[in-house]
């Protein structure tokens, strides 16, 4: 038997126009542009100044590098990162961008703070929580689990170049 949604009038339908709306199989995987879930390789590269959809939290846990671009825009970047085990962010300051951080995975500490040598902010961090990082405040992430740190990062305005993979910290820490 086939399921055929709204064959017959609803008594309480206030909109007839809703009677023929398109339903979505959801039995049916509807396709991804980036298909992760079947174990296909994730094509790392930036994929900024196009409409692109993602699940952001797979991506997030497939990442490997310390810092991927994902996608850059005019006043917007995403970037994928994963922490070792100890691994930190390192201590650094953006002057003119505010940034939105997410663990997708792991756990860790955030410190923050005005002075370089002051940050009074320490919070444990964990699977599903978001860090908001004001413009011109010094802040650090550090793994503190035993798994990788596994995060996106939201810059506004872009932080880094367009198409940028850091495959290691040192490789980044070069790269600056």
């Amino acid at each position: 038997m086939y399921y055929q949604p709204w064959l017959y009038p609803y008594p309480y339908q206030q909109n007839i126009n809703f009677a023929n709306a398109p339903m979505y199989n959801t039995y049916i995987r509807q396709p991804y542009y980036w298909n992760i879930n079947d174990g296909a390789r994730i094509k790392v590269k930036d994929h900024g100044r196009a409409p692109f959809v993602v699940n952001i939290n797979e991506a997030s846990k497939r990442n490997n590098t310390y810092r991927t671009a994902l996608w850059t825009g005019n006043h917007l970047q995403v970037t994928l990162m994963s922490l070792n085990v100890g691994e930190d962010i390192g201590l650094e300051i953006h002057p003119h961008i505010d940034q939105f951080l997410r663990i997708e995975q792991g756990q860790g500490v955030v410190q923050m703070g005005k002075r370089k040598d002051h940050l009074n902010f320490v919070q444990n961090v964990y699977d599903d929580f978001a860090i908001m990082i004001p413009a011109s405040t010094w802040h650090n992430v550090t793994n503190t689990g035993n798994t990788p740190l596994k995060l996106y990062s939201i810059y506004a305005p872009p932080q880094h170049p367009s198409g940028t993979v850091h495959l290691t910290k040192a490789e980044a820490l070069a790269a600056e």
